[in-house]
């Protein structure tokens, strides 16, 4: 055979090898080197791309485009290739090798997922397909990835190897310390707006002397800086980062210390990155600088399916991503292997009507399937009502509950699922309720073992050097922190010694048997023949944890001493699984655990969830409620463009959820936050074509006509369909128009008192049109945007 032969017949082999693939899932398969942009629609098995592109890259390299032939490659080899053709003969590890061009070592290709539970399948797949070879592959989140670099080479930034990670908790934790400290009141900003201000800044690697250059005479800004400033200091006094700093950090040490990125960027030859749409700005720059070297970066994303602007994702890294990569190869994947075509026509049809994108549509060979089901309920018992019955029919005629999910956009949206459902016996759970890691018991005992790993970590000293009860009040806990202050040590030093502070007499007993107890505990993690589990139960009984429970609350004791004993068996877990981990270790595995890592779809029983928790995942049969303007999409984003495009991609994410069967909601009445609202039926229901959608309602009105929904009518954002709304069809009156207020009546720096969302401090004042946006930090349900004139607020 002559070389052209030799090379169409290896590719063929590839083509066999790589059948199940359809063609442009093979494309990106055999698109090995350079920039490569994936654009892997919803359902289109983007994850089983990326494991055959790895096993492609790990078996044969580059040798599908390649027009080099090996050395070794003889006649034998070639025999054993058409016998593999012709018959399935396997092919032995040594003709693969010989078939083989630049074929790479597993431990230098990186993959990084969003999740655990993403990084867990991948790595489970990889592991079924390449058997041991695959556990040497880097496959785990963003965060996982940035700690495991950092607990080698943190010290080079100023991190010891056992620094603390910080969850949300932590951080608001800490930051109601810093504005008592700064003498900020919490009723003119909140904790958490000014840690999302600070995240946000993280997200575009601005540091907190670069962010005070940025707040010139802004009050609020001003007071977000000193915050900052002060927020950066305790964490790393405290040796402790915040989840944004995972990422933050790796960039900076990657820039003050080039021989690090140096090392990593010749150790890895392949990167990959998972749903890159939700990248920011520091991710980014992370993914860039690692690929540089390389230039093999392939990237696989859904630009529809964009979702998380509020946790700081930029759409624009996958939009531009050609344009920031030269010579990119793009591929897109429109097959679907989830849905019916009538929900993928549904979806098509909503996001097209998107600027910001790419382009790409929907199509499967499932069949086309049933109508999109859009019912108006009465009112939101009505609604949950409907919901119940539907699931009970369905369950009754051989369904399981576990087929259905209910996807809300608002949390405050499931109370009345939950009362219908458990008044109707359906068994079902929230996702993005109260997690086993949030527990108060379990956050007691993951501080005592932060500590024990990390004695500087002050915020976790806080919470447990009074718990159980010693006596050691929350002043001598300030009064030490202000002598570790002054004197640049840490609290748990000052404790350790407080018989040497005069400042200190009346608790230095307390406090220097507390340290002696924890000191303990320290040398006891530091004894390697002293398992995880051993160290924990002997925690567990010289605190005695258990019997505090008994007298602290003794209705719920039970319940929490079982929690305790959980926590015991996952950390047992976590040794069987991790023969070489460390307290340090399990602790960075609990710190990033989400919700949806704990999702099990083996549970019978119905779903309740966000649209947002929901991504990622895929249901015989959705319900989505509350699809009514004002809701989906939220008032705070009706009125910006950039925003409602936002919305419409999770409207497109909630169609896309469903199999079989979708169900959409609106109500001719709602209740929402002890109001009751009259919404228009939402937008992006209008979009869907009417010849998609079968239409039923609660209400009876055949005695007169009535306007219904114009589907395939929808105008550019914006402008309002002309149809009539849902309270006129139903034969409501809508309210009269409320009065504008007058020009100049809000100034930034108001409070205000609003019906619903209680007091607030107005950020933000734009003239729009006759009236004014006003953007307002509520204390209890955090920033909204309102219009002055329709918002009825009072100034206090």
């Amino acid at each position: 055979m002559d070389k052209s032969e030799i090379l169409a017949l290896r590719r063929a082999v590839l083509e066999k090898d790589f059948a199940r693939m359809n063609d442009r899932q093979k494309q990106a398969v055999f698109t090995v080197n350079g920039p490569l942009l994936i654009l892997a629609g919803a359902g289109s098995g983007k994850t089983t791309v990326l494991i055959n592109r790895i096993a492609n890259i790990l078996r044969y390299g580059d040798a599908y485009n390649s027009t080099y032939l090996h050395d070794d490659l003889d006649e034998n080899d070639i025999a054993a290739c058409k016998a593999y053709i012709e018959n399935g003969t396997p092919l032995t590890t040594e003709t693969q090798e010989h078939l083989s061009v630049s074929a790479c070592a597993p431990w230098r290709i990186m993959a990084i997922t969003f999740t655990n539970k993403a990084a867990g399948e991948l790595k489970d797949r990889l592991c079924a397909m390449l058997g041991e070879t695959a556990n040497d592959i880097w496959a785990s989140t963003f965060h996982s990835t940035c700690a495991r670099i950092l607990r080698r080479d943190g010290e080079r930034i100023g991190y010891s190897s056992h620094f603390t990670v910080y969850d949300t908790d932590d951080q608001r934790r800490l930051m109601k310390n810093i504005l008592k400290e700064l003498d900020i009141s919490e009723k003119n900003i909140t904790p958490k707006s000014i840690l999302n201000e600070i995240s946000r800044a993280k997200d575009s690697l601005i540091s907190p002397a670069e962010y005070a250059l940025t707040v010139g005479d802004d009050f609020r800004l001003k007071i977000i800086s000193r915050a900052y400033t002060t927020y950066q200091k305790r964490l790393e006094d405290a040796d402790a980062m915040d989840f944004d700093d995972l990422i933050n950090k790796i960039v900076e040490l990657f820039k003050k210390c080039p021989d690090v990125l140096e090392y990593y960027q010749n150790r890895f030859r392949y990167l990959m990155v998972d749903e890159y749409q939700d990248t920011n700005h520091a991710q980014y720059t992370f993914v860039r600088m690692l690929a540089e070297k390389s230039g093999n970066l392939c990237v696989v994303g859904d630009d529809d399916q964009s979702i998380y602007k509020f946790r700081g994702a930029t759409i624009e890294n996958i939009l531009s991503f050609e344009n920031t990569f030269q010579n990119a190869t793009v591929i897109r994947l429109e097959q679907n292997y989830r849905s019916t075509q009538n929900i993928l026509d549904a979806a098509n049809a909503v996001i097209e009507h998107n600027t910001e994108r790419k382009g790409k549509t929907l199509w499967t060979q499932n069949g086309t399937g049933a109508m999109i089901h859009l019912h108006t309920a009465e009112n939101e018992t009505d609604e949950a009502e409907r919901i119940t019955k539907i699931i009970l029919d369905g369950v009754a005629a051989g369904r399981k509950f576990s087929d259905y999910a209910v996807l809300y956009r608002m949390n405050s949206q499931s109370l009345t699922f939950e009362r219908n459902f458990a008044k109707s016996g359906v068994p079902h759970r929230i996702i993005g309720g109260t997690r086993f890691y949030e527990r108060r018991e379990i956050r007691e005992m993951i501080a005592y073992l932060s500590v024990i790993n990390n004695p500087s970590d002050e915020m976790r000293l806080r919470r447990i050097i009074n718990t159980p009860k010693r006596s050691i009040g929350d002043r001598s806990v300030e009064v030490a922190a202000q002598i570790g202050q002054q004197t640049g040590e840490t609290l748990f030093e000052v404790v350790s010694h407080a018989k040497g502070y005069p400042a200190l007499s009346r608790a230095a007993n307390k406090m220097t048997l507390f340290a002696a107890q924890m000191q303990g505990l320290i040398e006891l993690n530091n004894d390697e023949k002293v398992t995880l589990g051993e160290l924990y139960d002997e925690l567990v009984e010289r605190i005695d944890y258990l019997n505090f429970l008994k007298t602290d609350d003794p209705e719920s004791a039970e319940d929490r001493a079982a929690n305790v004993q959980e926590l015991a068996s996952n950390l047992r877990r976590f040794e069987e699984e991790n023969p070489e981990g460390t307290l340090s270790d399990f602790l960075e595995e609990v710190s990033l655990i989400t919700d949806i890592d704990n999702y099990d779809n083996n549970a019978d029983s119905v779903v309740l969830m966000t649209v947002h928790s929901a991504k990622g995942l895929e249901f015989p049969v959705v319900f989505l409620p509350g699809m009514e303007e004002n809701i989906f999409p939220g008032m705070a984003s009706v009125y910006v463009p950039s925003e409602v495009e936002e919305e419409r991609r999770l409207a497109y994410v909630a169609i896309t959820r469903a199999k079989e069967e979708l169900y959409i909601f609106h109500a001719e009445s709602r209740m929402i936050f002890g109001m009751t609202n009259r919404n228009r039926v939402s937008r992006f229901v209008e979009e869907i074509p009417e010849t998609l959608v079968e239409h039923t309602r609660s209400r009876d009105y055949s005695a007169r006509p009535v306007s219904m929904p114009n589907f395939g009518g929808a105008k550019p954002f914006g402008e309002a369909p002309k149809t009539k709304s849902v309270a006129e069809a139903g034969g409501f009156t809508p309210k009269p128009r409320v009065k504008p207020a007058p020009a100049g009546t809000y100034r930034v720096g108001d409070t205000v008192l609003h019906k619903a969302f209680g007091t607030g401090l107005i950020v933000s004042a734009t003239p729009m049109a006759n009236d004014t946006l006003l953007e307002v930090a509520f204390d209890k349900v955090g920033t909204k945007k309102l219009f002055a004139n329709f918002a009825r607020l009072t100034k206090v």
